[in-house]
């Protein structure tokens, strides 16, 4: 997955060994497209072909935030790729400041697939076949708010993107490739997934991770030796192990849990999917069943330290986390029972004050009727 031995991904592993449709530039060779020749020369292009005017900005969301300018033209829309064709182009990346980020002689990548930003993906379907342009792009349609790690882009950076299309390829149709070649393909998916991880750009990551896994959903184990389903469950479980990876550094703890779960599905006495699932149960409060899947990763594995310290620590977080909560219920509830004592004691003791202030009163009165009486 790494061009001429650097940290760079080279896509060209993506093309399994199947006939491609090629499309190449105008100044090179002939163009071909379904098995028929077609030479792209400038009598071939036509006027009503939108391409815009060289040396003008071309707004392609018609909110500024967007735009393109043909610094050389190429060939008309006939040789637009298509999206879901592999593209080759040639990249330099800058901030608006000049500042050069990254220069890629030739990179590859699938239209359609998100498997770039978006500003590239959607500029690159208006280019021609041989097409020079200059691509510059809002921040919203680059990397956003997060940035890049590699190539480092700084948080909130508009870009400008200069870009030329090179090369056009189908990409392989799965009905055609043998079982081999598919897990060879689904292979070459998880490793660029996995280049991507280390690069922090998670959710292209998934999606590297997602491909992965529909192309092993299209291996039928009838097809298969039993060498090559080992190897197939291995690659469904490692695609979905670091797939949950990539959704917990995004905090996307529902998803992680289901990936997790799928694996304990194919291997269910896998410590690390046991031991992960663990740890995201706590997040959703679920201490009895994270506790409970946890000792199941511990016997099956009774040395394993990081499970012992994390069993340890989730035991007294739970205590911690009922003793609160029988402390709220307390507080919330302010033990009825007690108060509607308080109450009724407090109702008897108004009545007895009452009932002996009356009496006093009436006491009074009748001495007061025989002091009257006597003298009288």
């Amino acid at each position: 997955v790494y061009a001429n031995g650097s940290t760079k991904l080279d896509q060209r592993l993506l093309v399994a060994p199947v006939p491609p449709v090629v499309y190449q530039s105008s100044d090179s060779v002939p163009v071909m497209k379904s098995g028929n020749e077609i030479v792209m020369d400038q009598s071939m292009r036509r006027e009503t072909d939108p391409q815009p005017p060289a040396d003008e900005w071309f707004d392609i969301f018609r909110d500024g935030l967007l735009k393109k300018k043909v610094l050389q033209p190429g060939g008309g829309t006939d040789s637009w790729p298509q999206v879901g064709q592999i593209v080759k182009i040639s990249l330099i990346t800058r901030l608006l400041d000049g500042t050069l980020v990254e220069e890629l002689p030739e990179f590859w990548f699938t239209l359609g697939n998100k498997e770039v930003i978006l500003a590239l993906d959607v500029a690159v379907r208006l280019m021609g076949m041989g097409e020079k342009a200059l691509i510059q792009t809002d921040e919203r349609y680059a990397y956003g708010l997060s940035g890049n790690l590699y190539p480092e882009i700084p948080s909130g950076a508009d870009l400008s993107l200069e870009v030329k299309l090179l090369e056009a390829i189908d990409a392989p149709d799965l009905k055609l490739l043998s079982p081999t070649e598919k897990i060879a393909l689904a292979t070459c998916k998880k490793e660029q997934g996995n280049v991507l991880y280390l690069c922090r750009a998670y959710d292209f990551a998934i999606q590297k991770y997602e491909a992965a896994m529909e192309i092993t959903e299209s291996i039928s184990e009838d097809d298969i030796s039993s060498e090559e389903e080992n190897k197939l469950m291995e690659l469904k479980v490692k695609c979905l192990n670091n797939m949950a990876a990539s959704m917990m550094k995004l905090e996307q703890y529902d998803a992680a849990l289901t990936c997790y779960s799928a694996m304990l599905i194919y291997q269910p006495e896998n410590v690390k999917a046991l031991f992960h699932t663990g740890k995201v149960l706590v997040l959703h409060d679920k201490y009895s069943e994270a506790i409970q899947t946890l000792r199941k990763a511990l016997e099956l594995e009774p040395h394993n330290k990081t499970v012992q310290d994390e069993l340890s620590t989730m035991m007294k977080k739970h205590r911690e986390h009922e003793a609160a909560q029988q402390a709220m219920d307390e507080k919330m509830l302010e033990n009825p029972s007690s108060t509607h004592k308080h109450q009724a004691k407090s109702a008897w003791g108004l009545s007895w004050k009452w009932l002996l202030g009356a009496t006093a009163v009436a006491i009074g009165g009748i001495a007061l009727s025989v002091a009257i009486y006597a003298r009288k």
